[in-house]
């Protein structure tokens, strides 16, 4: 599938994953607050969504909050607790509607009860929806992930022989979901901040000097565009006569 609206593309990944950076230094350069540039970056989303689900991307997995954030100052957290809560309660509807299926990768220890219930009652909502999925990382670590999901195998039971890299997926927070093919970060930064660091082992990464706020469609072809371009080995010497399309990830 692709947009009409842009050049045909001779692959398209099945998994963004999207690190949302530069809220603030947009917010800070038009001298308003930096909560000011969280509340355009949410209104972003709903943009970049439907270009995604446009472009025939089958997962969108966004950055929204990780376990790091809490060290913000509190009334900036608090800040984007209630932007959270009111892009739930105003965009589910919507999103329902056009086939969103919703899913959340994090811890849900020290959560509130309201945040988390808007989050449960969103994901359950949409479960059956299958337009594209939107992983909404919050309360999200990539270590604390992979700590987590080795305490659940031990409780479990699983034995060392036992353990395999498809296994430990299984108890991942993103487990059934394909792993990302492209990871975008926007506001030109080129670091990882702790981002999917198992599922992104083989991902194409694609940093963007465009504040959040700003990366619109066609920044978001350039990604796709430049992803099309790359040929991915995962590791391996591609034979004679492969093309980029066969060493896609499944």
């Amino acid at each position: 599938m692709s947009n009409p609206k842009w050049p045909p593309l001779s692959r398209i990944p099945r998994h963004v994953a999207i690190i949302m950076d530069g809220n603030g230094r947009w917010a800070q350069a038009r001298g308003l607050p930096r909560l000011a540039g969280h509340r355009a970056g949410t209104e972003n989303l709903r943009r970049i969504l439907q270009a995604c689900a446009d472009f025939g991307i089958e997962v969108l997995t966004v950055y929204a909050f990780s376990t790091e954030n809490w060290s913000r100052p509190e009334e900036e957290v608090k800040g984007l607790m209630a932007l959270l809560i009111q892009y739930v309660r105003h965009e589910l509807d919507s999103l329902d509607r056009n086939g969103v299926q919703i899913r959340h990768s994090g811890k849900v220890e020290g959560i509130s009860p309201d945040i988390l219930h808007e989050i449960e009652r969103a994901v359950e909502r949409t479960r059956h929806n299958s337009k594209i999925i939107l992983n909404v990382a919050f309360n999200y670590g990539g270590r604390a992930e992979i700590v987590e999901a080795t305490r659940r195998m031990i409780q479990d039971g699983v034995k060392p022989e036992q353990v395999t890299e498809a296994l430990f997926g299984q108890y991942l927070y993103t487990a059934g979901l394909p792993d990302p093919d492209l990871i975008i970060r926007t506001a030109g930064e080129m670091r990882m901040s702790n981002f999917l660091l198992w599922q992104a082992a083989y991902a194409e990464y694609y940093s963007s000097p465009v504040f959040w706020p700003d990366f619109d469609e066609a920044e978001l072809y350039k990604a796709l565009a430049e992803y099309a371009r790359r040929e991915r080995k995962f590791g391996r010497v591609p034979t004679a006569g492969a093309t980029p399309d066969a060493e896609a990830s499944g």
